[in-house]
């Protein structure tokens, strides 16, 4: 199964560069990648700590047109070096809501997603 950590936790923003100028100046971060989503809608932007390539938090702009005033949090995400292996692996435990395939990223990432048992969004994450 090789070695787990939280990768990041997903945010839907409404206003992205807004939020990213607020996440740099205020919280600390650096904007580490940003790309439009396969999809050709939503926006993504990656960012984290220390000058290295990790991605703590990741905005995601164009998902809902009805978010709460409340900041959502859309998702977290679980590092995996075999995103096939996982994929094969949950796909045996029968849950509530699994992704149809694994995507891939015009930069390469690839994810899959879960529900929990309380609807919640969990992400597998291969970068």
């Amino acid at each position: 199964m090789g070695q787990r950590r939280l990768d990041h936790v997903g945010i839907v923003v409404r206003d992205l560069e807004a939020t990213i100028a607020f996440y740099t100046k205020v919280v600390g971060l650096e904007l580490k990648d940003r790309l439009t989503h396969t999809n050709g809608v939503i926006q993504l932007a990656f960012l984290g700590f220390n000058g290295s390539d990790e991605t703590e938090v990741e905005l995601i702009q164009g998902y809902s047109d009805s978010l709460p005033a409340e900041g959502t949090v859309h998702h977290f995400a679980v590092s995996t070096d075999d995103i096939e292996a996982e994929y094969a692996r949950v796909k045996k435990l029968d849950v509530p809501h699994l992704d149809e395939e694994i995507v891939t990223l015009p930069n390469g990432y690839r994810y899959f997603f879960v529900h929990g048992p309380e609807g919640e969004w969990i992400e597998f994450f291969q970068r």
